[in-house]
This record gives C-alpha cells, structure tokens and sequence, in this order.
C-alpha cells in the first residue's frame, strides 16, 4: 500500500515521529523524516498497520492501537520488555552516535543448535516448491534489477543484464524462443499453471533474449506477483516460490 517513506514527515498526535533502521551490520538507529509528504493521502506503515488491526481484530484491553500509533516511543518501549538482552533502553541508545549495535551471534562464532556448532543441511532435491515439472510449459523466476530496492523502483535501466526502458518484460533463452515459435520483441502472456480455481495471466510482455537455462524464463517483479498463487511456497519456511513459477507461454 502506498505510504511515507523514512525521508517524509511523520506526524501523529505526539509530532513528527522517529523510527528505528537495522544496517547490514547490526547497527541500530534512529531516522526522522524532513520532507513534506508526497501526498496529504499517505500514511505511515505503522499508521497503517494500527488501522488494519483495529478494523479486523476483536477489541482487547492489550492492544493500544490508538497509543501505539500516536507514539512510536511506546513501540520500542514494548520491544525494549521483550527483548531486553538486545533493545534495552532503545529510545534512548538509538540516538546515539552510530546507533547500537544488537549483536550477532553467528558473528562471534556463538551457534545457538543443540550441537553448539555450525550445522549444515545437505538437501535431497534443488526444488523445495513440491513441484518438478511443468510438462509443455515452463518455470518464471522472478528478479530484481540493479536500481531497485525491495519493491521501490529507481530507474529502469538494469546494468546488471544490460537491459534498458520497460520493466514490463520476459527473459527467454534463443533457443526456447526457436522451440516455441517466437522472436525477438514478440508479446506473450504468461499463465499460471496452478490448478486451484484462480486464473492468473499477465500480458503484453515482450521477449528479450537472455541466457537462461532451457524450461527457466525470467522478469521483474513486483511486475508479476499477480502469477504466484498465495497457496504456492516453499515447504518449511513458507516462503512464496517466486522462483519457480509454473506458467504457460502465450503468444
């Protein structure tokens, strides 16, 4: 859902309020936006959060939503309760110079597994989506390019493949496209290959050649998270298998 970014003024009943960033490094900080808003209409993640919850939760004595969302100092002082080892007095250390660091233990050699080491999975197959072959069709991989970040778009020039303009696109390997019947350019549809009632179909997707392997194709995303089916994830973490589409290719 649209909403304020971390650079825009987040006002609520208390003012403008502060959020807490995690960097790569386990760095915790504070950040409070300047800019005025893009748009009057947009609200915070946590503003919208707060509302969803109190249109779709039963009423509870526990749950300040209105609190909540009017301070955010109250949020970190929830979190600061729960977990005190690592966000003990957060309000206050996120401020400071650099941030606080939350620690990690795997970076100290510290393996939190009954064995008190490093262990090691070794899987029996590559595909965790439960699903082998597609017959007739083919996989969808869906990417990111070198200018986005989550699903916030910079730029449409994607270095990293030497692609330029429409994100709106499919990657298919030469000889795939000789095998089907298409060429450079050509519009298609994909359709999903999921038989659970839903028909999922994007369209007015140009081919671009690109070295894949044979049965994978390839495109953006969020462009085309229409096509992964909800019930469709990864076995044990529930992940959505937006790496291992079954889709239909249709000229």
């Amino acid at each position: 859902m649209p909403c304020l970014v971390r650079a825009e003024e987040d006002m609520q009943e208390t003012g403008n309020q502060w959020v807490t960033i995690e960097d790569s490094f386990s760095h915790i900080y504070g950040s409070k936006g300047k800019r005025k808003p893009a748009s009057e209409h947009l609200i915070s993640e946590t503003a919208i959060v707060c509302e969803l919850a109190k249109a779709t939760l039963p009423a509870n004595p526990r749950w300040c939503w209105d609190e909540w969302r009017a301070d955010y100092a109250r949020i970190r002082d929830l979190i600061a309760r729960t977990y005190p080892d690592e966000f003990h007095d957060m309000s206050e250390r996120m401020n400071r110079p650099g941030g606080f660091y939350r620690g990690n233990p795997a970076h100290e050699r510290i393996w939190k597994t009954d064995s008190g080491k490093a262990e090691f999975t070794d899987p029996s197959v590559l595909n965790a989506c439960g699903v082998i072959d597609n017959p007739g069709g083919m996989h969808l991989v869906t990417l990111r390019s070198n200018d986005q970040f989550n699903t916030t778009i910079y730029g449409y020039s994607d270095r990293l493949r030497g692609l330029e303009g429409s994100r709106m696109i499919v990657m298919m390997a030469p000889a795939e496209m000789v095998r089907l019947g298409l060429v450079a350019d050509q519009e298609v549809s994909l359709v999903t290959q999921v038989d659970d009632g839903t028909q999922r179909r994007v369209s007015g997707l140009p081919v671009k050649p690109y070295d894949l392997p044979a049965g994978t194709i390839a495109g953006y995303f969020p462009e085309l998270n229409p096509l992964v089916p909800l019930g469709y994830h990864e076995e044990l973490s529930k992940t959505p298998a937006s790496k291992g589409i079954p889709v239909a290719v249709e000229p």
